[in-house]
């Protein structure tokens, strides 16, 4: 988990403090409000499909499937406390909230602290609250640890690395996720009040270092651990109260080794991207929400040359490079009240800005008014670009990059060399039909309006055409390389050849991947050999099977 800082990591505790969201804690009543109910038990006549712990032994998850309509639940199963071990609860969290400090110096594990300092505070009025087994303290010290420094009552979901993201549509409607496996299914989660789901929302935005209230209803955040969250808050512009969504971030993002492993790239594909990001070419990702732009993006940008200078500029944090020379830049939104942009800092401003810095490679997470304008120049001056863009394919991108608010001239356009479109896709896989994120086509643009394609995807094969005949970016590259067409053609076979060597040691962490190839920029006769030592010994192994 990377660093954070006291005033982020403890963010959740000074707030409580200070408003008391989250539990409420009312002097005059001297109580809580009365819990959410538990969990729905699991109804009758459902197919339990699959088990898997989220923090054992207090949170477990259950899906399940309806035999007649064939949809999934998400059944999340979490020790609850029982009114004993509720009033304890109320009366330690009192204490925690009044007794803990937060330290001066950075913490790598905020939950790993608070759980060891409430320990010690537990320790020393266990005996004065009264007598519990030890198994109740367990329970205790998890709720209050998911409650103060967690995430509340989704903090189970935030555990599970299977899901993608976390949406609630308002009050009394089941919380939605998005299962890696599952898609889009229902959870037995529910905010019960408008009072719970405010308090809940409330807290994640203050964790997030940011304001909302009835005046400033719409949030756009990360959280601790990049989390992405969207807030509309309570029902100043949603009928059906507070709504948020929360795009998890992945701590090991997905490697180029990865996605060839899931079929959103082939291996020769990988491979001409290789080339072509060695090559200074510029890339455009293109796909609709959660087609997968942004992991594609991270992914092929851990291609890029060790040592290049890489800039990337985002509206919230989501790219994740294993690169040392590399500066990360965020947008943030104005101070001022309003309509005031007083200390707004946009991305056609990071752009901008940019320029100043020399970077070798300019990434900028998405395109989508005049950053994009700014963009095109700086690849008009030479330097590497590369973007995402909310676009069905390369025509309507097109379309968008030439009107407004990009008012890009369609004599820029071929200066984006490459353009890939990414799209989610369903296939039947061992008799089921699934999800699947797929690159579908991968063009080159050789002048407005002259796109030329050496990869389209076959849906009923599943697997990619390949023809460079029709690539002249690679011509272009050998031209500037001095070497023939040809030639770069092998290069991108040895570069092939390697992508498999690593997917059949399964080397698939994108810092491992990201460290062999840098090692092979450095030396790559040496990789090579390695490659096909390792082909000659299987071929061996596999003679003497035989």
């Amino acid at each position: 988990m990377p660093k954070l800082r006291l005033k982020e990591s403890f963010s959740g505790i000074q707030n409580l403090k200070k408003i008391k969201i989250n539990i409420h804690f009312k002097k005059k009543q001297e109580q809580l409000p009365i819990p959410p109910p538990p969990p729905k038990p699991i109804p009758k006549g459902l197919k339990v499909v699959e088990k898997y712990p989220l923090y054992e032994p207090f949170s477990h998850v259950v899906i399940v499937q309806n035999p007649k309509t064939g949809e999934h639940q998400y059944i999340l199963d979490e020790l609850q406390l029982d009114p004993l071990e509720r009033g304890v609860y109320n009366r330690i969290l009192e204490i925690l909230l009044a007794e803990i400090e937060s330290p001066k110096e950075e913490i790598l594990d905020p939950r790993k602290f608070f759980a060891e300092e409430a320990k010690k505070i537990v320790d020393k009025y266990r005996i004065s609250l009264g007598w519990l087994p030890d198994v109740s303290w367990y329970k205790i010290l998890y709720h209050a640890e998911r409650d103060l420094v967690g995430f509340g009552k989704i903090d189970p979901l935030m555990r599970d690395p299977n899901i993608e993201d976390i949406s609630c549509d308002g009050v009394n409607k089941p919380v939605y996720i998005w299962h890696r496996k599952y898609e889009s299914i229902e959870t037995n989660l529910e905010f019960p009040n408008d009072e719970v789901l405010d308090n809940t929302v409330v807290k994640l935005v203050h964790m997030a270092g940011k304001h909302v209230s009835s005046a400033f209803p719409i949030v756009d955040a990360s959280l601790p651990g990049k989390h992405r969250l969207a807030v509309c808050y309570r029902r100043e512009i949603t009928p059906f109260g507070t709504a948020f969504t929360i795009r998890k971030f992945r701590e090991d993002p997905y490697s180029i080794v990865d996605l060839i492993n899931i079929g959103t790239f082939s291996e020769e594909m990988a491979a001409y991207f290789w080339a072509c990001l060695e090559a200074r070419s510029s890339i455009m990702v293109l796909g609709g929400t959660a087609a997968g732009k942004t992991t594609a993006l991270n992914a092929l940008a851990c291609l890029i040359k060790p040592g290049s200078k890489i800039i990337t500029i985002e509206e919230t944090a989501e790219l994740n490079l294993p690169h040392d020379n590399w500066v990360s830049l965020i947008a943030r939104q104005s101070y001022g009240l309003g309509g005031s942009s007083v200390g707004e800092v946009a991305l056609f401003d990071l752009v901008k800005t940019s320029m100043r810095h020399r970077p070798d490679m300019l990434i900028v997470g998405e395109v989508r008014g005049q950053e994009a304008y700014v963009l095109f120049q700086a690849l008009a001056t030479g330097h590497g670009g590369m973007c995402t863009m909310h676009a069905e394919n390369l025509d309507s991108a097109v379309k968008r990059l030439t009107q407004k608010p990009m008012d890009i001239s369609p004599a820029y356009i071929p200066l984006m060399n490459i353009v890939l479109s990414v799209q989610r896709v369903h296939l039947t896989k061992d008799n089921e039909k699934r999800a699947f994120r797929r690159v579908i086509t991968v063009n080159e643009i050789a002048d407005y309006e002259d796109y030329r394609m050496p990869f389209k995807w076959q849906p009923a094969k599943d697997n990619y055409l390949m023809d460079f005949d029709k690539s002249v970016l690679l011509t272009s590259i050998a031209e500037r390389q001095g070497i023939s067409k040809k030639d770069l053609i092998e290069e991108i076979e040895r570069r092939r050849d390697v992508l498999h060597w690593m997917r059949e040691r399964n080397i698939r962490s994108y810092r491992d991947v990201a460290a062999i190839v840098a090692e092979y920029y450095a030396r790559p006769k040496h990789i090579y050999e390695k490659v096909l030592a390792g082909e000659e010994v299987k071929a061996i192994a596999a003679s003497k099977v035989a």
